[in-house]
């Protein structure tokens, strides 16, 4: 009997109203292999309506190219600012109104369980972080911008899940 090997491919999203971290990772045998990452950008001079709405169209686009098995979103966690967390929350209910609309399986991680599951410590640095998305995807540097290295985390975070690999 001839054993078949088990690809997943992971989006991981870090959401924002500026810029949305866009990160793609496959799954396969137990490797981890960079797919793609990017950035989805709203012009900072549109209404915030509009914003949210290129925002939604763009990761629509992302959503229906890419095809993953699971989606991994950021939660969003207590900013001082309130009218930043008011935007930026506007902001991942578009992106998880997308994902629902699309019949894809999410999950969700704070930024101390991404943490963990890349660097295995919760108080890890930004810097600390991106190293260890670069030596684990095998990259020749650091993801850049800072956005779409966190999705990528967030992408790993998601496949050291055990709840996935049980699902599937």
């Amino acid at each position: 009997m001839s054993r078949h090997s088990c690809s997943i491919t992971i989006l991981g999203v870090d959401p924002g109203i500026a810029r949305t971290g866009i990160g793609v990772i496959r799954q396969e045998s137990g490797h981890l292999q960079h797919v793609s990452h990017t950035v989805i950008e709203t012009p900072k001079t549109a209404p915030d309506s509009a914003r949210l709405l290129r925002l939604a169209t763009a990761f629509h686009d992302i959503l229906a190219r890419v095809r993953p098995n699971e989606v991994a979103v950021e939660k969003l966690f207590f900013q001082s600012n309130a009218k930043t967390a008011m935007i930026v929350g506007q902001a991942r209910g578009v992106l998880l109104l997308e994902i629902a609309r699309m019949h894809l399986l999410m999950s969700e991680y704070t930024p101390l369980e991404v943490k963990r599951a890349v660097t295995s410590y919760g108080k890890a640095d930004k810097r600390q972080m991106q190293r260890m998305v670069q030596m684990i995807l095998h990259l020749p540097s650091v993801p850049y911008p800072d956005d779409a290295a966190d999705a990528l985390a967030l992408a790993i975070a998601a496949s050291a899940s055990s709840a996935l690999r049980k699902r599937l």
